[in-house]
C-alpha cells in the first residue's frame, strides 16, 4: 500500500456495484475491479458534464429564441410604472 494524504473511499461490492462493475469490465476487459471502479467514476464525471453542458447550450437556445420576442409588450415607460412602487 502506498501511503497518501489524500482520502480514501471504500465500497462495498454490493450487488448494484458487482453489476456496474461487470459492464464496465465488457468495456475495459483488461482493467482489474479496482481499475474499472475508477474507469466509472472518470466516465460518470465525463458524462455528468457533457449533460451539463447539454442543460446550458439548451437554455441558451431558448433565451436566444425569446429574446426580443416580446418587446412589443411592454412600452418604453413600463420599469419606471413598474418601480413607481418600490422603496428606495
Amino acid at each position: 500500500m502506498v501511503p497518501t494524504s489524500r482520502p480514501r473511499y471504500q465500497v462495498t461490492e454490493t450487488p448494484a456495484v458487482a453489476h456496474a462493475l461487470d459492464v464496465a469490465a465488457r468495456r475495459w476487459p483488461d482493467e482489474s475491479r479496482s481499475s474499472l471502479l475508477l474507469c466509472l467514476v472518470h466516465a460518470g464525471m465525463e458524462a455528468l458534464e457533457r449533460e451539463q453542458s447539454q442543460a446550458t447550450r439548451r437554455r441558451e437556445e431558448a433565451i436566444e429564441a425569446t429574446s426580443g420576442k416580446y418587446a412589443d409588450v411592454f412600452g418604453d415607460d413600463h420599469l419606471a410604472t413598474l418601480r413607481q412602487g418600490w422603496p428606495e
